[in-house]
């Protein structure tokens, strides 16, 4: 790591500041050139720990750039994660309040639950399917801290991935029988289709995804837990919502979910 623990703790109050008092602010490069990726992470645990010491749950986790050929073009070879506390979670069909958002857009997901750990080094996509109790339609609200939504990968990493809300719902579906590689999505804004996509846009597999964040939190002792909701990463380009949008999200044989903004 490049940063001092007190570096770190303040970057994690920053972002943490601009979230709950809605407001941007410029990357964390621009003063902190020197950020590694362990430093990134490490604002992002520090940001976690501020929310779990208000009272927040962990309830999940999101994974970020699972578009191969976007890998490809920020120079990575894996994808990047985030985490989810239950003051994310909206009800199916909830809404959200666009005055606490700074410009946010959705994406739509194929979400896991997990029915028992994983835990890498080693997950590959069998292990998933295997720990999977089921699958579901996911939006995720995405609204990044930084200013004109510019930044570079470490700096999203330290904001938690832009994670700004999600819902699921549709009908849970054990995995046995699915196609989820073909399974295809429609993403709606105001009853009007916006995206279109199947789940092979997410590495091929999005059980995949999982699979490399059990990996990724494994180097550093840790694991997905049972119970856990795991988005495994945008289908279609990321689209930009407004208060009174309607947005839905149908997923090939796993239903619909949707969300409000008011």
């Amino acid at each position: 790591m490049a940063l001092s623990q007190d570096t770190v703790q303040a970057l994690a109050q920053r972002l943490d500041d601009c979230q709950q008092q809605v407001r941007d602010t410029t990357k964390i490069t621009d003063d902190q050139p020197a950020l590694d990726w362990n430093d990134a992470y490490a604002i992002q645990d520090a940001l976690l720990a501020r929310k779990l010491a208000r009272g927040a749950r962990l309830v999940g986790f999101k994974a970020g750039l699972t578009s191969r050929a976007k890998m490809q073009q920020m120079g990575v070879e894996a994808p990047v994660f985030g985490f989810l506390t239950d003051d994310l979670a909206l009800a199916d069909g909830g809404a959200l309040r666009h005055a606490g958002l700074i410009h946010p857009k959705v994406e739509p997901e194929i979400a896991f639950v997990l029915s028992r750990p994983l835990r890498g080094p080693g997950c590959h996509v069998a292990a998933v399917l295997a720990a999977t109790a089921f699958v579901l339609p996911g939006i995720e609200v995405i609204d990044s801290r930084y200013r004109d939504f510019k930044f570079d990968l470490k700096s999203v990493i330290a904001d938690n991935t832009s994670a700004a809300g999600f819902v699921v719902g549709g009908t849970p579906m054990p995995v046995a029988g699915l196609d989820l590689v073909n399974a295809g999505v429609v993403l709606e804004r105001n009853g009007v289709p916006v995206g279109f996509g199947a789940g092979a846009a997410v590495l091929g597999h999005p059980a995949q995804a999982v699979a490399e964040l059990a990996n990724h939190l494994g180097r550093h002792g840790r694991e997905i837990p049972a119970g856990c909701v795991v988005l495994s990463g945008g289908i279609t380009e990321a689209v930009s919502v407004a208060a009174g949008d309607s947005v839905a999200l149908s997923v090939q044989g796993l239903g619909r979910t949707s969300l409000r903004l008011i």
